[in-house]
């Protein structure tokens, strides 16, 4: 199977620091993710990096970007502090945003989340600071409870995806669901862990995340076009 490109590296500022991440773009996209990492996790990581191949196969661009320096990182390391300051991570996430909105290659796509761990308690809180910007949010064995109380300012259709074998992190999925306002949906992955490492778990993930961001990215011009379309005559 031909597979589009893993991406070029980009570099852009966001306060005080530059970030870096991969940015790769199918011919014709319909939408841009961009994945927000945590827990001690990078654009390198292999969970991500293979959810990220499905997206774009589905014809969805993506932006794997570090929300932490290196030299924070290894600060991070060390304290495990960072992972968990949502602030700075969804702050981050919203000047990346931004960025993607100035870009010539991806001013025009509607954007989306996929969250992963702590990363995704960020996402949520971005996508409640950029309603008009962020048009879906996926959350993979992720914090959405630590979004706190951006959690019922979130417009943009959310999608949990939690292992069943994860207990605690799908009890805090629950609740958190119960705040959310916008549409939502939690689903999960019979036997997964965490990490979603059993055989299948993965793609699963990957799936349901390409089919939730390809209902929701669709370019609004291209969905009423396709309303309008008369439906071809029955033929018996």
């Amino acid at each position: 199977m031909n597979r589009p490109a893993e991406g070029t590296l980009v570099r852009f500022g966001v306060g005080r620091v530059t970030l870096e991440g991969n940015l790769a773009i199918p011919p014709q996209a319909s939408g841009v993710v961009m994945f927000a990492h945590g827990s001690g996790s990078s654009r390198h990581s292999p969970r991500n990096r293979a959810v990220a191949r499905v997206l774009r196969e589905g014809g969805l661009a993506t932006l794997l970007v570090d929300l932490l320096t290196p030299e924070e990182e290894a600060v991070d390391e060390e304290t495990a502090h960072l992972r968990f300051d949502i602030g700075l991570l969804a702050d981050r996430l919203v000047d990346a945003t931004d960025w993607l909105g100035e870009m010539e290659e991806t001013r025009g796509l509607a954007v989306g989340y996929f969250g992963a761990s702590t990363g995704g308690g960020a996402a949520l809180v971005a996508a409640a600071q950029r309603p008009n910007a962020v048009r879906a949010v996926v959350s993979r064995g992720g914090r959405p409870d630590l979004a706190g109380a951006a959690l019922a300012r979130v417009w943009a259709p959310t999608l949990l995806v939690v292992g069943g074998n994860d207990h605690v992190v799908l009890d805090l999925n629950r609740q958190a669901l119960a705040r959310l306002r916008s549409e939502k949906r939690l689903e999960v992955v019979p036997g997964a862990t965490h990490l979603f490492e059993e055989p299948g778990a993965l793609e699963e993930v990957a799936r349901l995340a390409r089919d939730w961001f390809l209902k929701f990215l669709v370019p609004a011009s291209t969905a009423l076009r396709a309303a309008r379309e008369p439906e071809p005559e029955a033929r018996f």
